[in-house]
């Protein structure tokens, strides 16, 4: 007995042309998701020293946990932007905007001296909502 294999054909389907106000959207919330990894990168790192309850009195702490404060409140407010770029269809901004307030969670937790526990669970939470926002970005044809 010969078992044959079905394949779907393969599709030559090219992805679909970008609108303008995607491609600037995106590119947007691109540059807001480099500054966001840039910025909270140091205070990530900070953080991986061991301690449940980071030493916010601690210079290295106390400096990423301010400069990562101030990058990611730019990266929240240009993602913010990107989302409101006129004629940008609902399914793209609507995953940057919640990507936005993510990242604003995370701001806040920062300023509050969270524990880390806190921060992982936020920042598992945020890089959840950049993978859906960049698949909005890409199904519109662009890329973020």
């Amino acid at each position: 007995m010969v078992v044959s294999l079905a394949f779907a054909p393969i599709s030559s389907a090219q992805p679909p042309q970008a609108a303008p106000e995607a491609i600037s959207a995106c590119t947007q919330f691109a540059r807001a998701l480099d500054l966001a990894a840039l910025s909270y990168s140091d205070f990530a790192n900070a953080l991986a020293l061991g301690q449940v309850n980071p030493n916010y009195g601690h210079p290295t702490v106390a400096m990423s946990n301010t400069s990562g404060r101030a990058g990611l409140r730019e990266a929240a407010e240009l993602a913010l932007a990107a989302s409101r770029t006129p004629g940008l269809a609902r399914d793209v901004a609507t995953p940057m905007r919640a990507w936005s307030v993510r990242a604003v969670k995370l701001l806040v937790l920062m300023g509050l001296r969270a524990d880390v526990d806190r921060f992982n669970a936020a920042a598992t939470t945020l890089n959840e909502h950049t993978e859906i926002a960049q698949m909005a970005c890409a199904r519109a044809g662009s890329r973020a």
